[in-house]
């Protein structure tokens, strides 16, 4: 956890914030590549996920952008409403999730805010030398962050889609054999996008429904040796909260990575939108606000 200070603070497009955060000190930042996401603890009890959206090279500053959400949980209110330049914020991070893996063909589909992390990769992929295109989806125009600059940028591997001008992205094609398909955005938007390629690279910003038994079971914390029960009715994260551990958390709906734990020991009902199939199968990590135990005990590394 470090604390950082807005250094600007800007608005990008309707509904759009983005700021620059740098270490009082002039310090540099710690690394990250394209995908990665920080946590901003806005308060004690709102912590809240966006995705680094600058360039990885300037160690100096990181770069997020925040879309207002009226009928959100509060996180975008405060940093449109309260936030301005030179307030201080905690940060944790950053965490990756989404990875640009290496390919010489890609697609990237991003539909609203979910351009965030598309941006650094697009620049990745250029500087790999990779082809690529972006379908780029808002509600209007003006609701499009960034846009001039991609298409400044990048030119005609840009194609920019407002809702109210063209429809909906024109998603055919996209399973193209080589071609890597990554997509953020809205629900609806990965949906359609993984209908028609079911090993597009996806992240979401809203839970997965996940169908399942809901048994009790045992968590035995390795640095004590405290064992607790976790009821039926209650994540791991509850009883870990009860038990006064220390676990930084956030969505509780399995989106953000923030609780990640790691497993030592026993298989794990998982049940997050995060992992892959092989990370699922090597069961030595978890997020305990979703994710249960497919076994009577896991043992973490708490």
């Amino acid at each position: 956890m470090i604390e950082l200070v807005v250094d600007d603070r800007s608005e990008v497009a309707d509904g759009v914030v983005a700021l620059r955060l740098r270490d009082p000190s002039g310090a540099d930042l710690p690394a990250w590549e394209p995908g990665a996401h920080v946590d901003l603890v806005l308060e004690d009890d709102l912590v809240r996920q966006y995705s680094l959206c600058g360039d990885p090279a300037d160690r100096t500053s990181w770069r997020v952008a925040v879309l207002r959400e009226p009928d959100g949980r509060g996180g975008s209110s405060f940093v449109h409403d309260t936030l301005r330049a030179g307030d201080t914020v905690r940060v944790d991070g950053p965490r990756n999730h989404f990875a640009l893996e290496p390919a010489e063909r890609y697609v990237f589909v991003a539909g609203g805010i979910g351009i965030t992390p598309i941006l650094p990769m697009l620049d990745a992929a250029t500087a790999a030398g990779a082809q690529w295109r972006l379908l780029y989806g808002g509600r209007t125009a003006a609701s499009m962050a960034f846009a001039d600059d991609l298409r400044a940028a990048h030119g005609d591997r840009v194609e920019l889609r407002p809702q109210d001008e063209h429809g909906l992205l024109d998603l055919d094609g996209l399973d193209a054999e080589g071609t890597l398909v990554y997509c953020c955005g809205p629900p609806p938007l990965l949906a359609a996008v993984e209908e028609r390629c079911a090993a597009a690279r996806v992240e979401r910003f809203a839970a997965v429904a996940v169908d399942g038994p809901v048994g009790a079971f045992e968590v035995e914390l390795a640095s004590s040796g405290t064992t607790l029960a976790v009821p039926a009715d209650r994540s791991v994260l509850e009883v870990l909260e009860d038990a006064g551990v220390g676990i930084l958390s956030s969505c509780r709906e399995g989106t953000c990575g923030t609780c990640e734990t790691g497993v030592l020991s026993g298989e794990v009902d998982h049940r997050d939108a995060l992992l892959t199939a092989d990370e699922r199968a090597a069961h030595d990590t978890m997020f305990v606000c979703v994710s249960r135990a497919a076994c009577a005990r896991l043992v973490l590394d708490l």
